[in-house]
């Protein structure tokens, strides 16, 4: 439990306002009274993106400083819950409008409480990465291979969860995160065919130009091969690490061990890819349920369905919703053993939502 009192004169929270002007919305930032007027749709995202990142930069605080904003404001952001819990991170909430732009230091249960928020993932924010624990146990060494890959996956789906529409396709989503991590440092991309090919996205125009009408990225030539790809969100250019260990990470979302289904439909794919991106190797995985339906950009009801249809093909052993937490948990097959010694049900857990 992380008391959010500890150091409470510290204050990480930054706002910024989209105000509508006749020549296209103003940003406004009480916190430096700074003011840019005239943007377009995308470059309003991006212009608070890159301002509130700015921010963030300049007022770095060592970890042990930083605690749960929320709390200091009097828990007004989310809805009730157990309390402050889990590391503190960055969290990014707009409100229905989009008008409205909050960056602040948000423990992980808060974060999870708060509507239309999603965690900024050090990739993107340029923090200090914490070290992984020298001796990880032993259910967590089956998951070592492609830890990195994982983590960077997970940031990036959180990251396109908040940068996208709600409800994307998963097809588009799939595709925005090989350009994600495939992107240099001018926001430039390029996608060999065989690559969409053997996502069986080849020759789908509708996906471009879904992303292109959320002003993500700019129509490419689909005439061209390979195709050349760039992208409008400056939010993308300042990843860290370097390119190589991004492609890796992209390797890795094709084939995302240990939940590969290179023939399913998109929105089984990217489920599974989800789920794999959070898996760490215990008895049983968990995540929000607001998260997972941000991330694959359905319902809940839906995700529930795509649950038990990854159950149905032995793609997963089980899962279950708890409501009182709105906590999804499921199990791998190779989770089957280890879940009945440390005497866990053996029945299916799905549970219809």
């Amino acid at each position: 439990m992380r008391l959010a009192g500890t150091h409470a004169a510290v204050r990480r929270i930054w706002t910024v306002e989209l105000r509508p002007r006749p020549g296209g919305p103003a940003l406004v930032c009480p916190t430096c009274t700074a003011y840019t007027s005239s943007l377009t749709g995308s470059s309003a995202r991006s212009a608070v993106l890159a301002h509130l990142a700015c921010h963030a930069r300049a007022d770095a605080l060592p970890p042990h400083l930083r605690s749960c904003q929320c709390q200091a404001r009097g828990c007004r952001w989310h809805r009730r819950h157990r309390g402050c819990a889990g590391p503190v991170l960055l969290a990014l909430t707009r409100d229905r409008s989009g008008r409205t732009w909050r960056l602040a230091d948000t423990c992980a249960a808060c974060a999870a409480a708060t509507s239309n928020t999603a965690v900024v993932p050090d990739a993107l924010s340029g923090s200090p990465r914490p070290l992984a624990s020298p001796r990880p146990s032993a259910p967590a060494r089956r998951f070592q291979a492609g830890l990195q890959e994982r983590v960077r996956v997970r940031e990036m789906l959180t990251y396109l969860g908040a940068a996208l529409p709600r409800f994307t396709s998963p097809a588009a989503r799939l595709l925005a995160v090989q350009c994600t991590l495939r992107t240099d440092v001018r926001g430039h991309v390029r996608l060999p065919a065989g690559l969409l090919r053997g996502m069986r996205l080849r020759g789908i125009r509708e996906l471009w130009l879904e992303l292109a009408h959320a002003g993500w990225l700019a129509l490419p030539d689909l005439r061209a091969r390979p195709w050349q790809v760039r992208l409008l969100d400056d939010a993308v250019l300042d990843q860290t690490p370097g390119r190589r260990a991004r492609c890796r990470a992209a390797d890795w979302a094709l084939r995302p061990t240990p939940l590969i289904l290179p023939t399913a439909a998109p929105a089984l794919r990217l489920t599974a890819l989800v789920l794999a991106a959070h898996a760490c190797g215990r008895a049983e995985d968990n995540a929000d349920m607001d998260s997972l339906t941000r991330l694959c950009g359905h319902s809940p009801q839906q995700t529930g369905e795509l649950l038990d249809r990854l159950v149905a093909t032995r793609t997963l052993d089980a899962w279950q919703h708890n409501r009182e937490t709105d906590e999804v948990f499921w199990q791998l097959p190779q989770q089957q053993a280890q879940s009945r010694s440390a005497g866990l049900p053996r029945g299916p857990l799905t549970c219809k939502l």
